[in-house]
């Protein structure tokens, strides 16, 4: 598979990541749209939100609850914003499910 969120979740591309556990991996957005932009990706190969199936659920779960958590640990103090694009109509440029968390000083919005 030619994923390239496959290759940073399995460690065949190095990038410093933020957390990893058994299902998941996050790691700061190279481009960046805030001063705190970081994604959490699932390490199985979902390709958007709309192709996660009911056997996905509890993942899901897992990395909406990793959102907050993760926010205050890289220091979003003030609050944050989470965006999942879906589809290329929906702003997705890689084709593998990924949150995105975005925070710190206004006004980046």
């Amino acid at each position: 598979m030619d994923c390239i969120f496959c290759k940073i979740a399995h460690r065949e591309i190095a990038t410093p990541l933020i957390y990893e556990d058994d299902d998941v991996v996050a790691f700061n957005d190279i481009n960046p749209k805030a001063p705190i932009h970081f994604l959490i990706i699932p390490k199985k190969h979902i390709v958007s939100l709309a192709e996660a199936g009911t056997e996905d659920a509890a993942l899901l779960g897992k990395m909406i609850n990793l959102v907050p958590v993760l926010a205050k640990k890289m220091g979003c103090e003030g609050g944050f914003r989470t965006v999942i694009n879906t589809g290329r109509d929906g702003g997705q440029e890689v084709p593998h499910l990924h949150i995105h968390v975005l925070g710190g000083p206004q006004p980046w919005k």
